[in-house]
């Protein structure tokens, strides 16, 4: 369960902290930050193209301004993982280009993130790749070629850990859009670990995605959505990454194995099952018949499929009211 504090940080490290401190609480495993600059992610220019032209919450804001405010100061960073490893949460984060790699090697950040908008940054996935730590990869704008592709260059360069995360890279994303069927077949095409990067509004697509097999859940993660924050409308706030977190680890557990029959806690309920029973008391040579025979609960007798090969036989032995039927007592 990673909680992924993005932009939530407003700006103030003692708000970075704070919420650190509260994903600890509410029982997520990691905390995961971005690390880029306005000036590694664009360039400062309004020709067009850096102008956001999507239906979304940024739309009109130039991409420049938009990064030079949710970039968390590359100077926090040493504070912010020191204080996340204080609490046993692991740090780490989403480099963007090559100087946030080297950042994050100096914390010995433990694994890393490629967002879905760099998965095609195939020199920035080698770069990761050669530190010979784990790699998460979002792929929401992703074709199967270009999973191909970074799974091969990772492999390339030494990535001996590698999972990818199916997303909808949308903000927030729509339901609809989850297709959360992809986790199986991810897992059964790519062969290796698959989990759900989620940017739906609530907790349920979560839920689900741990219920069909994703093995990690990424989800943003705010103290309060008051005061705003580039990501806050879409983050969620501690009551419900609480709710998010117990919810999916108990969906996970849900997911079990395929097995047919009854389990270890069944068995002790196939007693409650029909089976076949003497209503009426049945002297030794009697018929056996509908009159005195019925498929009832208990199931200590014969399985209720054996009532056509019992009828119009004769009772070997006395059958009393409430007996259960068995071959032993039938001609």
């Amino acid at each position: 369960m990673i909680a992924e504090l993005s932009a939530n940080h407003g700006g103030s490290i003692d708000r970075a902290l704070r919420i650190i401190g509260l994903a600890a609480e509410c029982g997520a495993d990691a905390i995961k930050f971005q690390a880029y600059t306005a000036d590694s992610m664009t360039l400062d220019c309004d020709a067009p193209g850096f102008i956001i032209q999507a239906e979304n919450v940024w739309k009109g804001q130039g991409l420049y301004h938009l990064y030079r405010n949710a970039a968390m100061p590359y100077a926090w960073f040493p504070r912010l993982f020191a204080f996340a490893r204080e609490l046993g949460i692991t740090p780490f984060a989403t480099p963007f280009d090559l100087a946030a790699v080297e950042m994050m090697e100096r914390l010995e950040a433990p694994a890393y993130k490629i967002a879905s908008f760099e998965a095609v940054d195939l020199e920035l996935v080698a770069a990761c790749a050669r530190t010979g730590k784990p790699l998460i990869v979002s792929t929401g704008l992703c074709t199967t070629q270009e999973i191909d592709d970074v799974l091969r260059v990772a492999r390339a360069e030494g990535c001996k850990e590698l999972a990818l995360l199916k997303c909808c890279s949308a903000y927030p994303a729509n339901p609809r859009d989850a297709n959360l069927l992809s986790i199986p077949d991810m897992r059964d095409r790519f062969q290796v670990p698959i989990g759900y990067s989620d940017h739906t509004l609530g907790t349920t697509t979560g839920v689900a995605a741990c219920a069909l097999g994703a093995c990690i859940v990424e989800k943003h993660f705010i103290d309060d959505r008051d005061p705003p924050t580039p990501d806050s409308h879409f983050s969620l706030v501690p009551a419900e990454l609480k709710a998010l977190i117990a919810c999916c680890r108990e969906a996970a557990l849900t997911r079990g194995r395929p097995i047919y029959g009854p389990t270890e806690q069944e068995k002790e309920s196939i007693v409650f099952r029909r089976s076949l029973y003497a209503t009426r008391d049945i002297a030794p040579g009697m018929e056996l018949t509908r009159q005195n025979v019925r498929s009832i609960r208990p199931g200590y007798g014969l399985a209720p499929k054996h009532l056509p090969a019992v009828l119009n036989k004769i009772a070997k032995k006395a059958i009393r009211r409430g007996e259960p039927l068995t071959w032993d007592k039938i001609q």
